[in-house]
Parts: C-alpha cells; structure tokens; sequence
C-alpha cells in the first residue's frame, strides 16, 4: 500500500538528482528499491534518468496472500482495504499497519472482483464461481449471495449508495440487481466476456477483451426505473439455481441492444505464425481478418480478408530451410518482434533472392544485420548531424583496422563483405508513415521504448545492448554456428561420369542446388584442360580430397554460372539428387537437409548426366 504524497515528496537537497523539465518526470523521485534509475516514456518522448533516493519511501506491505491477487478494494477514507485472488477467501487488512483483520469465506472458486462501501461496512466480491456475495464486515459473514450469471463474474460497480450492483463476466452479460429485494435485470450482452466497469451518472462504460469501449444507458440515480420496464427476475441464492432456470430456456431480454456511445479499437491480433521463410508471419485478428507481415520491413504485405487461417497457412507453405533469426509474441495483440545476440545474426540470403539490384547476386545478407541497420537508420543520421562528421555507420572501418580489431575483439567476426555497406537496402526499409517502435535496454537505466522515427542521436553506449552497436557501428557479428554445411558429392551408381573431388566438401547453407550442378560441371573431366577455368578465380583442381577442398563449393566458386567458353556451350545437363529424389535447382543444400535428408550426419549428393539433353 502506497502513500502517494509521501511517495513523490520533493527529495531532501542533498540529493543532486535532476529532473529533466521537459518531459512529464517523476518530480522527487523515490522508489522502495535502492539506487535503482527509473527512466519514464512521456508524450515527449525525452528519455529521462532519475537517481533514486537511497533512503527513499518505503511502501507498506501486507504480507499473507500465498496465491495469485486479482482484486482490490478500498473504503473512501482509506482504513480498510480488501483483497481476494485464488485462495477462494477475501481478506482484509488494515491500511495503516498492513495487518490483517480478518478473513470471509464463501466463495468456492477465485475472487475477480471487489467493492467496499464508504463507510467500509459492507463489502462486495464477485467469484468465477459464478456468484456475487454481499458480506457485513462488522458482522464477519456473508447476509446475501445473489445467483445472477451463468458464469465467471469479472467486474462489479455500485450506485453510490451501495443500493444497487451492476455486473459483467465471463457470460458476455451486464446486469443490475438490486441488493435489498434482488430484483435482477439484463441490462445489454455483448460478443466479448466484461472486463471492468465504470459508472458515470446515468451512464455505465463496458471494457472487455474486445479493444472497443462501450457505453450503455444505466439510469446510474435512479436504477428503479430499469426494472418498472419489466423483464426482470429474482436471483436466487445457490449458483446452480441461476444456470437451471438458463436451461429451461427462460433466459432473460436485454433491455438495450446498442450502446450509446462506442470508442473504437484497433482489432488485437490473436494467432500468429512465422512462415518457413523467416521473413513473413502470418497474424489472425479478432474481426477475423488474415493479413501477411514482412518482418525485415514491419508492414502488411498482404491482407486477406476473412479467410480461413489453417488453409492460408497451408497455401503459403514453402519447402525452404531458414534458422530461426528472430522470435515472436502477440500477447500484447500487436505483433511483437524479440531479436537477441547471437541467434538474430543466424539467418543469411544471397542479395540475388532478396531481390537487391546493383549488389553482386552472390553477396550474402545477413539478415539480423540489415533489419537493425534499417530500424536504426534514423538514429545514426541524427547521430552524424549532432557530431557534424561523416557518419561512422559501417564507412569508420578500414580493411587495414580489421586484423586489428579482430585481435582485440576475438570473439566477434568483421563482417568484411559489407565493411562500407551504410546502405539500407529496400527489402529493409521500414515505414516513416507507422514507424515501429523499439523497447529496449542499455547497461543503465532499465527499459525504455521509442518509436524508430524519434530517435535523436542523442542515445549512447548505456541505452542500447553493447551487440547491437557493435554490428552498426563497427559491423561486428558475434560468432556464429552452423553457417556452413559439409556434404559428400558422388556419382549416381553406374554412371560414367567422375569428378576429381572425392572428399568431403563444404559449403554455405544457403548455396543453392544449381551451384552444386556447375560445379559437377567444372570438375567433370573433359576433353579441354581444366587450366582454363583457373582464369575465373575458382577453385584449383586435382586436390581430391584434401584440406583446401573443403573450401570448394564456397561462394566465390561460381558466379551464377556464366562465362562458360565457346567449347562448353555443349553443356552437360546434370541432376544432382539426395535419397533418390532428383532436386530442384533453387533448393538450399539446408533445406535439402531438413527436408529430404533428415539426417543428422553428414549430407550425400549423387549426381548424373541426363541423357539426351
């Protein structure tokens, strides 16, 4: 229990904690928790640091609940306070000490709701039993139990006199009752369990799992006229009472069908799934609607409509192997992107798959990497213009600096192929209209959170995580695993054509099956002497089988396949198959693993000549 005025009263001079004036800070800042920063978001969006007082306020504490809290009730003056949670009991304290009073039991399932009246004589608990008691606190034990839903009783509000309760659950349905004759009327039902309650005069607000708030008539002074318009009942007192009278089928009209005022939510999404791709996740809504997010650019790519999930899922299932780079939530009913080191720099492409024009189509892309140089991107231009230099975004390492660096920082990897590679590409580019935002943290001051476009450049070392400035700023990339996948290459049994590799190869994951085909190519043993392949800068042949040739299949090994010489406009067509099934040129030697192979050792390729092609 808090004592607010003492909670923010100005801190003693003594302490030189500053307050930044222009945001909505916690002026005297004090916590229960020593030496702790508390850092608010306010409508300016400033990122304020506020050191704590050491002996700072204390709150009180009312130690005995062993189980979950879900409610909380106060009287007006402040002397009593009630709680209820899943130990099925309401216990009250006293506010002053944080003593405990007493205990009422009752109820046979949790406590969601509670209500003490003024003078804190009376109290109100609302159960997922299904029931609404009313207890004399003086008296210590229940003097009515009122059986007016079929289900879960979630939020309650009275009139100010404590005549009347209005009731929302796990039904849908909000009713009034009165508590004197137990005069019960169904007031509206909606499509979404109530979560919380608000009376305003004649006029009560409807929170539930929907994202609208909803206004209904209520006649909040004078509750009496709701049930001159009849249609009312009697609750009973046992719980089952109320669900035998809703299956005999006398269920009762609500007296209105539409509130009287709605504010509109946005719809929360409530099904997720990240497609096999790694860059698309699929989310469902509550209207139904089925959209398609690109993750590396966080906007809809495609809106569906009302259709049905399981089957788009389906329909958009690709036989493609990527590691898992980034994990997700909706739990907030927005779609929540979590990237962490290392595992978010485990995803590569070729630029040629993304679609990037004027990269070399064999330039790998990290995918982590380009995502946080996209979301950061307006930071670092803020950044250069506050420094007045060049920005350091990726331009400030020389190849020169990189043994150096790597020395020092041998845990991390210079990820030399995009060393000035400031450039956002457009597969990474994320909305100015609705600009994500980020929630992170630095090594001070606990989480913050700002939206992507109002980063200043004024944010350091100590707000964001150490790895994701090392990977823009200096483009290192922690260590990673699995980058690579080792193969053996053989010829189909009974087939007439040998390559000179007979060892085990090793290659990207993400090296497509086509590759695999040039390079049977190359190697094959053909009337012209390999020397001439030598100009393109591949790989030297004759080492069957040893060290270097793990190398082999690297990417510098074909550059998509072209300059074949005038003699080899004959080509070969080869199919390179796994486990007996031919595979297709675009597949990934991963996917090829993940998908045909199924196997933990290392892959088998064969390979063969189609005959007359």
């Amino acid at each position: 229990m808090w004592d607010i005025e003492a909670a923010l009263a100005p801190v003693s001079k003594c302490n030189d904690a500053t307050v930044d004036e222009s945001s909505n800070g916690i002026h005297g800042s004090a916590n229960s928790l020593p030496s702790t920063n508390l850092r608010n978001i306010s409508s300016s969006n400033s990122i304020s640091l506020h050191t704590t007082q050491t002996q700072g306020y204390i709150p009180i504490a009312a130690k005995g609940h062993k189980e979950s809290v879900y409610a909380l009730a106060m009287n007006e003056g402040g002397t009593i306070l009630a709680s209820g949670g899943t130990e099925k009991v309401v216990r009250l304290w006293d506010t002053r000490s944080g003593s405990k009073k007493l205990k009422l039991k009752g109820h046979t399932d949790n406590i969601r709701a509670l209500l003490l009246d003024s003078t804190g004589r009376f109290c109100l608990s609302g159960s997922s039993d299904s029931m609404i008691r009313l207890w004399d606190i003086g008296q210590q034990r229940c003097v009515h139990s009122y059986a007016v839903h079929t289900d879960s009783v979630w939020a309650l509000a009275s009139t100010p006199t404590f005549s009347h309760v209005y009731s929302g659950g796990r039904d849908f349905s909000l009713y009034l009752t009165d508590l004197q004759t137990r005069e019960s009327s169904l007031l509206c039902t909606g499509e979404h369990p109530i979560l919380q309650l608000a009376l305003d005069n004649d006029s009560i607000w409807v929170a539930s799992t929907d994202s609208s708030v909803h206004r209904w008539p209520a006649e909040g002074c004078n509750p009496q006229k709701i049930f001159q318009r009849g249609n009312s009942f009697l609750a009973g007192n046992l719980s089952f009472s109320r669900a035998r009278v809703s299956l005999e089928g006398s269920t009762p009209v609500p007296i209105y069908k539409e509130p009287t005022l709605t504010i509109r939510g946005t719809p929360g999404i409530v099904q997720h799934e990240v497609l096999n791709n790694k860059r698309h996740v699929l989310t469902k809504d509550t209207s139904g609607s089925v959209k398609l997010w690109e993750i590396t650019k966080g906007v809809v790519v495609e809106d569906y409509g009302k259709v049905s999930f399981k089957e788009k899922k389906e329909e958009l299932f690709e036989m493609v192997s990527v590691p898992a780079w980034f994990t997700v939530d909706t739990r907030l009913g927005s779609l929540s992107v979590h990237l962490d080191t290392p595992q978010c720099f485990s995803a590569e492409m070729y630029s040629v798959d993304l679609n990037i024009i004027g990269k070399p189509e064999d330039d790998k892309v990290n995918l982590g990497r380009e995502t946080l140089k996209g979301l950061l991107t307006h930071w670092l231009r803020k950044r250069k213009q506050r420094n007045g230099s060049p920005a350091p975004a990726n331009g400030e390492l020389s190849v020169k600096d990189v043994a150096s660096r790597s020395l020092i920082h041998s845990r991390a990897e210079v990820d030399v192929s995009s060393e000035n590679d400031a450039m956002v590409y457009p597969p990474f580019e994320f909305s100015v209209v609705s600009s994500p935002s980020i929630v992170t943290e630095g090594t001070h001051g606990g989480p913050w959170r700002k939206k992507i476009t109002d980063l200043d450049g004024t944010e350091d070392e100590k707000d964001f995580p150490w790895w994701c400035l090392d990977c823009i700023l200096n483009n290192r990339l922690p260590p990673r695993e699995n980058t690579k996948c080792s193969f053996y290459l053989h010829p189909c049994e009974g087939s007439p054509v040998q390559i000179l590799t007979q060892g085990k190869l090793s290659a990207p994951r993400i090296l497509r099956i086509h590759k695999v085909i040039n390079y049977v190519v190359e190697k094959m043993v053909l009337d012209k002497p390999l020397d001439n392949l030598h100009a393109d800068g591949n790989f030297a042949s004759g080492l069957a089988g040893s060290q270097s040739q793990l190398q082999a299949v690297g990417d510098g090994s074909f550059r998509s396949g072209s300059g074949f010489k005038p003699w080899q406009k004959l080509r070969p067509s080869i199919e390179v198959l796994c486990n007996n099934q031919v595979l297709s040129p675009d597949m990934s030697l991963a996917t090829v693993r993940a998908y045909i192979w199924k196997k933990s050792d290392d892959l088998v390729l064969n390979y063969r000549v189609v005959q007359g092609r």
